[in-house]
C-alpha cells in the first residue's frame, strides 16, 4: 500500500472516529438531559385519577420534547396510600398521588376538606380549593415545609357515600354500634358523632373487608364502589355527600428545584390544566357511576328532613377540629368560611 493510500486511509479513520465520538457524546448528551418522573398511583390507570395523571404526561412530554419523561405506576405497585407523603417528601418516588387526609400526620389541618356538611355546595367548594385561594395558599405551603412534597394539582375524586348489607343507612340511629370503615381521623370523628364505631382502613382492603364482614357499614366515593366492584359485597348505597374527598398530586421538592426554568414551567402550567379537566368532569363522572353501579345496588338519596338530622348530629364535629387543629386549622377553617 502507497503512502498516499495510507496517509488517505488515516484520515478516513481519523474522521471517522471523529464522527463516532461526537454521537457518543451526543447520545450521552441527550440520555443525561432526560429527566424521568416516576408517579405511584393508588387506583388503574382507568380510573378518573389515572386519566388525569395520563393527561398530565402527554403535555409535559410533548411540551419538553422529550426532555421530560414521565413513568406511572398504578394500583399501588410501588408505595400504599399511606407511604406516598414519605416516599415522595424523601425522594424514593419523584411524584405520586395520595388521599389529601393522609397528609395529616404532618399537616392536620388538611382534613378541614372532610368535615361534614361543612362546604355548602360544589361552588363553595371550588372556590375554596381551587389555586391560588387563601385555604389552598395555606395548606399547600405547609405540606411543602412539612413534608418535603409540592403539591402539583389537587385532584377532584367526588364525594363521601356509605355503603351497607342488609339495610339502608339513612337516619344516624342507623349506625349506632355499628363498625364503620372510614379513612380519616375527621371522619372518624364523624362516625362517632353519629353514634358509629370508626375503623381506619386503606381502600384497597375494602373489599375483602366488606366481603369478611369485618366492618358493618362503609365510607368511600361513588366511583370507588364501581372501580373496586364494591357494588358485589354490598347491597345498599347512600347519597350521604356529607363531605368532599380530594387527592393531591405530589412531587418532590427537591427534584423539581433541580429542573430548569423552562421544566418547571411546564411542569405547572400542565397541572393548572389537568386540574381543571378532572373538577370539571368528576360530578358528571360521580353521576354516570351512580347510575351504573345502581343496577347492582339499591341506591338511598336521603331526605330534607333526614338530612337534616345528620347535619344536627355532626355540627360539633367543627368545633373539636379547630380544638384539636391549632392555629392553622383555625386560619383554614376562617379561609373556607370567608369564600
Amino acid at each position: 500500500m502507497s503512502d498516499y493510500t495510507m496517509g488517505r486511509h488515516s484520515v478516513k479513520n481519523a474522521i471517522l472516529g471523529t464522527i463516532t465520538a461526537a454521537l457518543l457524546a451526543l447520545s450521552c448528551t441527550q440520555a443525561s438531559a432526560e429527566k424521568t418522573i416516576r408517579v405511584t398511583l393508588q387506583l388503574p390507570e382507568s380510573h378518573s385519577l389515572g386519566h388525569n395523571w395520563n393527561a398530565f404526561k402527554e403535555i409535559v412530554e410533548e411540551k419538553s420534547n422529550g426532555s421530560l419523561k414521565v413513568i406511572l405506576f398504578p394500583s399501588a405497585q410501588l408505595f400504599k396510600d399511606k407511604e406516598v407523603p414519605t416516599a415522595v417528601g424523601t425522594g424514593a418516588v419523584e411524584a405520586g398521588s395520595a388521599f389529601l387526609g393522609r397528609f395529616a400526620g404532618a399537616v392536620p389541618a388538611v382534613d378541614v376538606i372532610n368535615l361534614p356538611f361543612f362546604f355548602k355546595d360544589e361552588a363553595h367548594l371550588r372556590a375554596s380549593v381551587a389555586t391560588g385561594s387563601a385555604m389552598r395558599n395555606i395548606l399547600d405551603a405547609a405540606i411543602l415545609e412539612e413534608t418535603n412534597s409540592r403539591v402539583l394539582w389537587w385532584q377532584a375524586f367526588g364525594r363521601n357515600v356509605y355503603l351497607s348489607k342488609g339495610s339502608a343507612v339513612r337516619v344516624p340511629a342507623d349506625l349506632n354500634k355499628k363498625k364503620v370503615r372510614t379513612y380519616g381521623k375527621v371522619l372518624g370523628w364523624t362516625v362517632e358523632a353519629l353514634g358509629g364505631a370508626p375503623t381506619l382502613m386503606s381502600g384497597s382492603k375494602q373489599f375483602l373487608a366488606y366481603q369478611q364482614g369485618a366492618v358493618d357499614v362503609g365510607m368511600t366515593g361513588a366511583s370507588a364502589v364501581k372501580s373496586r366492584k364494591l357494588f358485589e359485597v354490598m347491597d345498599h348505597m347512600t347519597l350521604s355527600y356529607d363531605s368532599a374527598i380530594e387527592f393531591v398530586a405530589v412531587i418532590n421538592n427537591d427534584f423539581y428545584q433541580d429542573l430548569t426554568d423552562e421544566e418547571r414551567s411546564i411542569i405547572d402550567t400542565a397541572a393548572l390544566q389537568v386540574e381543571q379537566q378532572l373538577r370539571d368532569a368528576i360530578y358528571a363522572e360521580e353521576a354516570e357511576a351512580v347510575a351504573e353501579v345502581g343496577k347492582s345496588i339499591e341506591v338511598v338519596e336521603l331526605s330534607a328532613q333526614e338530612r337534616q338530622e345528620w347535619v344536627s348530629a355532626t355540627i360539633g364535629v367543627v368545633d373539636r377540629f379547630v380544638e384539636s387543629g391549632g392555629q392553622v386549622a383555625a386560619d383554614v377553617v376562617a379561609a373556607a368560611r370567608a369564600d
